[in-house]
């Protein structure tokens, strides 16, 4: 390993050279308390910044290993010093002067929503801290300036690492609380199961956000209150005696009039699956973390999904155990995202009305009778949804405004008003008995087949790169292929998105063999990832992308909306 003093006279020996030079600036450099890594070196001042990454031993760093002895703890750790080394980074970006992206110190920028990401980790066992960065090497024109990437490597990023990687200078008191969270949010969520509920939501949790481009907590926002007959009580290790509403297991009903919180309610269940940080609003929020948020998907490709369960006798002849589509209607749609769902192992779907395509979900007494079950295909959810509790333990929560045909099925109807909940069941199913009941069919659905087993796309074979480009949260492409990722509403981050574009280009090389279902092969991904980490994706060490942990989930809905998938 080099000294930071090799690397300063490399620097002023390259001074005025030609941009390429930079390139041998590549390697690793013992500064005072860290190692600097120079990672990748970009080809030109405009093109995408050089990778850096700064490791501090854990000796040097200092923790108290019970900040991260558990991968919860240890998350909520690396998702803080990401964000007090993000507000250092700021101060000094682009005060280094140049072309192009000369000067740009950037890293991750998290949300409201705490995530394991490549960009900060700790190793558990050492305490070691990787950061991981992006870098402008400044240029005149195409020419290197060096004195200026002087100034970034010895005089700006030392404070950054000193003021956001030292135990010692951070202030102990916080990470104590932020490590308090982490373990009463964990409490909350391992206890859910024990507890026969799917959802907590604490009282004076605050679910309204800023804006709709804005995640953070409305202010003045009305805080939330649990009807006294939905209220649980939890013994939090640090917070103590914590009072909110529990959804149990079973069939929940959200109903309300318009602007009065039925949809506000159900995005903090659909974030639910995450944890939150402290001043959020939403911290005490915890959803079972496999829930699942379905609505109408129209267009979206399906590719030998079982959907037998819900649609039937097509008129066309057409399989629908085994059915295929490259352009879904919203019916055939929901349903392949219910049976997908079921897949990837949900135990709790999510669904709201505005967003359901209404011939799945419901069929009205007076359209039983004049369109007879025989002549229609779609079997909708309301006649299966009992079922999917009884029969595969899955519950669901339903926001509905317009129709009370769920009334007679639901286990729990709530009423938001004016953002506050009401617990309506009783009023609810006395008024519902005034309405006929709607039939179910006589038989029971079969297990929908889940022995799809995808074999590698012919369009990666013989080329050693795969090209991926990550859009913003919405998409993903693979060479010329793009993954609509648009309606997975519960992806919260892009850096989630670049990480399933890695999963299915490793599950590409390695996974899609023809043999291995999509569980298996969905399985072997996780198992990598829990072992080498996400960078465990990456191709190769020195050029890892900036990414964040997505859900079994996600990484079910990716492959399933991949056009390419050879099944």
């Amino acid at each position: 390993m080099q000294t930071a003093a090799d690397l300063r006279n490399l620097l002023n020996k390259i001074d005025h050279r030609g941009y390429p030079a930079y390139k041998d600036t590549k390697g690793m450099y013992q500064f005072p308390g860290y190692v600097l890594s120079i990672d990748h070196v970009q080809g030109d001042p405009f093109a995408s910044p050089s990778k850096v990454s700064v490791i501090v031993k854990g000796r040097t760093a200092d923790f108290p290993k019970e900040l991260y002895i558990q991968t919860y703890l240890r998350t909520a750790l690396q998702d803080e010093l990401t964000r007090q080394f993000g507000r250092q980074a700021e101060q000094f970006a682009f005060k280094a002067k140049g072309s192009g992206k000369s000067g740009l110190i950037s890293l991750s920028r998290p949300g409201q929503e705490v995530l394991e990401r490549t960009c900060c980790q700790i190793e558990p066992k050492t305490g070691d801290i990787t950061v991981r960065m992006e870098i402008g090497f400044p240029a005149n024109g195409r020419t290197i300036n060096a004195r200026e990437l002087i100034k970034i490597l010895f005089d700006f990023l030392p404070v950054c690492v000193g003021k956001a990687l030292y135990y010692k200078n951070l202030n102990g008191k916080r990470l104590k609380e932020i490590a308090d969270l982490a373990e009463d949010q964990q409490y909350i969520r391992s206890h859910l199961e024990e507890m026969g509920l799917v959802a907590f939501i604490a009282n004076g949790s605050i679910l309204p956000r800023e804006s709709g481009i804005s995640s953070r907590p409305m202010k003045k926002g009305i805080a939330f209150v649990s009807p006294k007959e939905m209220e649980v009580t939890m013994e939090l290790p640090h917070r103590g005696a914590v009072t909110g509403m529990g959804i149990k297991k079973g069939i929940t009903l959200i109903v309300g009039g318009g602007y009065h919180g039925k949809s506000t309610l159900l995005k903090a269940l659909e974030l639910g699956v995450y944890n939150h940080i402290a001043g959020d609003g939403r911290e005490y929020v915890i959803t079972d973390d496999t829930a699942m948020k379905i609505r109408a998907e129209d267009g979206r490709s399906i590719q030998k999904t079982d959907i037998s369960m819900f649609i039937n006798d097509l008129p066309n002849g057409k399989d629908t155990v085994g059915f295929c589509t490259e352009d879904a209607s919203g019916s055939t749609s929901q349903a392949a995202n219910v049976v997908e769902g079921m897949e990837s192992g949900a135990r709790l779907l999510l669904i709201d009305e505005d967003t359901s395509a209404t011939n799945f979900m419901i069929r009205d007494e007076l359209m039983q009778r004049v369109i007879h079950r025989d002549m229609e295909p779609i079997t909708p959810f309301i006649e299966r949804i009992q079922e999917l509790y009884k029969e595969y333990g899955i519950s669901t929560i339903i926001v509905a405004g317009s129709s009370g045909a769920y009334f007679h099925i639901a286990d729990k109807i709530v009423q938001m008003e004016r953002y506050i909940p009401r617990d309506i069941t009783d009023r609810a199913k006395k008024e519902a008995e005034q309405f006929p009941v709607l039939s179910v069919p006589e038989e029971k659905a079969k297990i929908p087949d889940f022995h799809r087993c995808p074999k590698a796309s012919p369009a990666f074979k013989g080329q050693d790169r795969i090209k991926m480009k990550t859009l913003g949260r919405e998409a993903v492409q693979l060479n010329r292929e793009t993954i609509d990722l648009r309606y997975v509403e519960q992806i919260t981050d892009s850096e989630q998105v670049t990480a399933l574009g890695y999963c299915m280009r490793y599950a590409q090389k390695h996974l899609l063999d023809g043999r291995k279902n999509m569980r298996e092969i969905i399985k072997e991904l996780e198992e990598k990832m829990e072992k080498d980490s996400l960078a465990g994706l990456c191709e190769s060490s020195s050029n890892i992308a900036p990414m964040a942990m997505p859900r079994k989930q996600e990484i079910f809905a990716c492959f399933n909306r991949y056009r390419g998938l050879r099944v």
